[in-house]
């Protein structure tokens, strides 16, 4: 049985929930898909007990409250449900399309997506060394890196003097 993608309403509460449990670097939804499509893709099976604390942080509180068994259950469901939807699309014939947030303009800028897919390579750091040295496989993740450091605080980190344009992005 196919999984179902999530509606509207359940991304907004995935998005809501990721803002109330983030820790010091709090995924909004767009980073988690990237993440989980990081994971799902890898070289190697990550386990949710080691990827969910990277989501949610190392503990269950929010501030001074305790999250809530409803509140996380559902959380957990939508992770879940997001992340077999996005498994059974790598491992099918179908065309993956990230889940992209659009800014005030109208632009998908993609940062935040590939930002979130470098934290879940993070996870398997050597494994995906090993891909990022093979000449003939390593060039997809060229896009994703130059994505991820298009802003960096660091300019020596940012793969282009300028920002890159929409024709680009959309390339």
């Amino acid at each position: 049985m196919k999984p179902e993608p999530l509606t509207d309403e359940e991304c907004d509460r995935l998005s809501s929930a990721l803002e109330r449990f983030g820790d010091k670097r709090p995924m909004n939804l767009e980073q988690l898909d990237g993440f989980l499509a990081a994971l799902v893709c890898g070289p190697e099976i990550v386990l949710p007990s080691e990827y969910l604390p990277q989501i949610w942080g190392d503990d269950l509180v929010s501030g001074d409250r305790l999250i809530t068994r409803p509140i996380f259950q559902d959380f957990l469901s939508l992770i879940f449900r997001h992340w077999n939807v996005i498994a059974d699309t790598l491992h099918s014939d179908d065309v993956y399309l990230p889940l992209l947030l659009e800014d005030e303009n109208g632009t998908f800028h993609a940062n935040d997506w590939a930002s979130g897919f470098l934290r879940g390579m993070d996870l398997r750091r050597d494994q995906w060394a090993d891909l990022l040295g093979d000449e003939q496989h390593g060039g997809w993740l060229v896009p994703i890196f130059a994505l991820a450091h298009e802003n960096d605080p660091d300019p020596t980190m940012r793969p282009y003097s300028e920002p890159i344009d929409a024709e680009r992005r959309r390339n």
